[in-house]
């Protein structure tokens, strides 16, 4: 892949997302939003793959990754009304079904298809699954830490308000009610990841979403997250019960604690 291909890709990226405007602002405005949010993904996770120092080529596979990872969520917009995976399709599988459609890998080699797809395919999975490749599993995680950057940045506006209009579908119409889920609180005292199964309020969706910090993987990304405040930000439209508390506490705490990078990470791939 060269810095050509990148361009191509980049102008059918724009290309495609327009062909699903249809004049309706509240759905424009709905798709516009995953337009960013792909932009600003590109852009976190250069700056994660900097940090790494990887090559060139390295970094211009990065930027492909994550300009086609969420494709699939144009379609699943239009067909379903929904970014539920749960109730429509699994919209990296709809991305990838989008890609193979258009051909627009064939300008890749072989294993650059590869990587692209089986990073798509994992973006969105509760646990990364076994493989051997390693270099594989590397890419998946700088997608994952990217997406998860930016989608954090996303619900932090949404909360404050800076997005009157916007489809509640972005948080898949839970009821802004009070109390949380003993299970979503339950995850975060195990510092591990909740899961949307046990989502039942608005609250729990935040509390989840504060639980992905126990799914990053790069100290640069660690370093982002206290550095934006994510987690008192979503945090602060929470009940201040004990429980919550003690749980976006646990929180906090893993993120400090993870911010300097480790052997591993410096040889990475």
């Amino acid at each position: 892949m060269n810095k050509d291909d990148l361009a191509y890709f980049k102008k059918w990226f724009l290309e495609y997302v327009a062909s699903f405007r249809t004049g309706d602002r509240v759905r424009d405005k709905t798709i516009g939003l995953k337009e960013a949010h792909t932009r600003r993904v590109c852009k976190e996770i250069m700056m994660i793959a900097r940090s790494l120092d990887l090559s060139e080529d390295d970094l211009l596979l990065a930027e492909a990754v994550a300009l086609f990872h969420d494709v699939g969520r144009f379609k699943q917009y239009r067909d379903y009304g929904t970014f539920n995976d749960s109730v429509s399709r699994n919209h990296a599988e709809l991305g990838l079904e989008e890609l193979a459609a258009h051909k627009i890998l064939s300008r890749c080699s072989a294993a650059e298809n590869k990587l692209i797809r089986w990073a798509i395919h994992c973006h969105n999975v509760r646990v990364l699954p076994e493989e051997e490749e390693a270099k594989l599993v590397f890419f998946a995680k700088l997608l994952r830490d990217a997406d998860k950057l930016d989608i954090w940045r996303v619900f932090v506006d949404y909360y404050e308000g800076r997005y009157p209009g916007m489809d509640s579908v972005v948080v898949w119409r839970l009821p802004d009610e009070p109390g949380c889920s003993s299970t979503i609180t339950g995850a975060l005292y195990a510092q591990e990841m909740a899961e949307t199964k046990h989502m039942v309020t608005l609250n729990d969706f935040k509390l989840l979403q504060i639980s992905w910090v126990f799914d990053i993987n790069f100290a640069s990304t660690f370093r982002t997250i206290q550095r934006r405040g994510y987690v008192d930000k979503i945090a602060t439209g929470l009940p201040h019960t004990a429980d919550i508390q003690t749980a976006v506490g646990i929180a906090k705490a893993y993120v400090l604690a993870q911010q300097f990078p480790t052997s591993v990470e410096a040889g990475s791939i």
